[in-house]
């Protein structure tokens, strides 16, 4: 069955986005884990980050240096401690909470090295510009320690392509995109040696409400690769959850 769009009305009114997005990283496991080779291990990763709250209280002894603070000593002295001046920017903003739903994959014979990561888009991740530059240096982060990434985006209610930022930060583009990068997407990426060259190289799909999922390469070291089935993997996470 193709893809649906799982932020809208009539399917959000019944079944979460929430819900596949924690259920589909159990299928693909399912999926690889039947196609890896022996000594690679693949495991879902659904965290939901928090925000903590401090509250700070400072006590500031009157007509001190606005520069100085006093701080009690063992020998009931006061010790003086450098603070700073104002700071030059001082903006309210939000932090990052880092949920995620993703795929990793790591090679057992390497102690457990990470070789792989299958990304699912959040609509987080694409609210606004501190996330998706912090998915965008997260993703540029695997890379440049040589784990392949993949990148599945069906999120419907924003614009952005989030692969197509990566391409831009790391100094690239992807002319198969066109002038306005489509919303909903797949793109699998890796770095890789070719000789004295460091070769980056994408798979990169469009997606379109009422379509099937293509099938994306995850790769386990320069010459081996598995083939994710999307569909395959979305189909069972949408019948395991009764969206039909």
């Amino acid at each position: 069955m193709p893809l649906r769009d799982h932020f809208r009305p009539p399917l959000d009114d019944i079944a979460s986005w929430e819900e596949l997005h924690g259920q589909w990283p159990a299928t693909i496991v399912q999926q690889l884990r039947k196609k890896l080779p022996p000594g690679y291990v693949a495991g879902p990763r659904v965290h939901a980050g928090t925000q903590v709250e401090v509250d700070v209280a400072t006590y500031e002894k009157e007509n001190a240096d606005p520069n100085f603070k006093a701080l009690g000593g063992n020998g009931g002295g006061a010790a003086t401690v450098w603070a700073p001046s104002s700071p030059t920017v001082a903006v309210e903003t939000v932090l990052p909470d880092f949920d995620e739903y993703e795929v990793r994959v790591y090679d057992a014979t390497r102690k457990r090295r990470l070789v792989a990561a299958i990304e699912i888009v959040r609509p987080a991740n694409k609210d606004r510009p501190e996330h998706r530059n912090a998915f965008i240096a997260k993703c540029s982060a695997l890379l440049q320690n040589g784990v392949a990434v993949s990148i599945v985006d069906v999120v419907t209610i924003r614009r952005f392509n989030l692969y197509a930022e990566l391409m831009a930060f790391l100094g690239h583009s992807d002319p198969t995109l066109g002038p306005e990068p489509p919303p909903l997407y797949a793109a699998s990426c890796r770095w890789v040696r070719k000789g004295e060259r460091a070769i980056l190289e994408t798979w990169s799909h469009v997606l379109n409400a009422g379509q099937t999922l293509p099938t994306v390469p995850v790769w386990l070291t320069d010459v081996r690769a598995v083939p994710l089935d999307l569909e395959q993997s979305y189909e069972q996470a949408c019948d395991d959850l009764g969206i039909r």
